[in-house]
């Protein structure tokens, strides 16, 4: 058991309507669903040049979607996955005409790492159930992701570091809202802005600064 918890940021992915599908339908959606994922991440990985583990902590499964816990180092990089995930999931729309798409929220926030019953590591703390809230929204307009105001201030602390990635999400006219207030089931606050990009794309994390070559490269695809 891990005793010091962990700043991350998480993404949570949550299928429109999964409920609603039948069984087989449910199936089928969520095994195309995790292997479509399953490539776009090592598609990125490779592009990158750097381990899964650098990446991603742990992805944990809710039954209608996932969360994706990303590496601490990457703290900032998760609303730009979440963007990545709404691009790739229009694609797996064309195929599946009853999958409704995907709400993405993103939060920076506190986890603790845990060894779980079948020796697999997993994950507990504020951060899922606050990143949980931000998946609540009804109103989420298609296209965006929804992010917390510390995954919002994590994404602005990463683009000063990474100009590169700065000058990338400009050319795609990244773009965001005026700030949410919203209330959750338990009439607590929360604060965020809804992302996004008008020319939609992958785009894979930065090289570890051990891998960084010094000539620009072009991180979409």
């Amino acid at each position: 058991m891990q005793t010091k918890p962990i700043e991350a940021d998480i993404v949570l992915v949550d299928i429109i309507d999964f409920s609603r599908l039948s069984m087989p339908q449910q199936l089928e959606l969520i095994s195309y669903l995790s292997q479509s994922y399953k490539k776009m991440i090592h598609k990125m990985l490779k592009n990158s040049g750097i381990p899964l583990e650098k990446m991603l902590q742990g992805i944990i499964p809710t039954g209608d979607g996932f969360y994706c816990i990303l590496h601490p180092n990457l703290k900032g990089f998760g609303s730009i996955l979440g963007l990545s995930f709404i691009h790739f999931s229009d694609y797996i729309a064309r195929e599946y005409p009853y999958f409704q798409g995907i709400r993405v929220a993103v939060h920076t926030g506190m986890i603790y790492k845990f060894e779980d019953i079948l020796g697999h590591d997993n994950f507990v703390g504020d951060g899922l159930n606050e990143c949980a809230r931000y998946a609540e929204i009804k109103n989420l307009v298609v296209s965006t992701v929804f992010v917390s105001d510390t995954a919002f201030t994590s994404l602005q602390d990463f683009l000063k570091n990474h100009p590169d990635f700065a000058q990338l999400l400009q050319e795609r006219e990244f773009k965001y809202s005026s700030r949410h207030t919203f209330a959750d089931k338990h009439n607590i606050e929360h604060h965020g802005y809804l992302i996004w990009m008008r020319q939609g794309g992958i785009i894979p994390p930065p090289k570890a600064e051990w891998l960084l070559e010094s000539k620009r490269r072009n991180y979409a695809f």
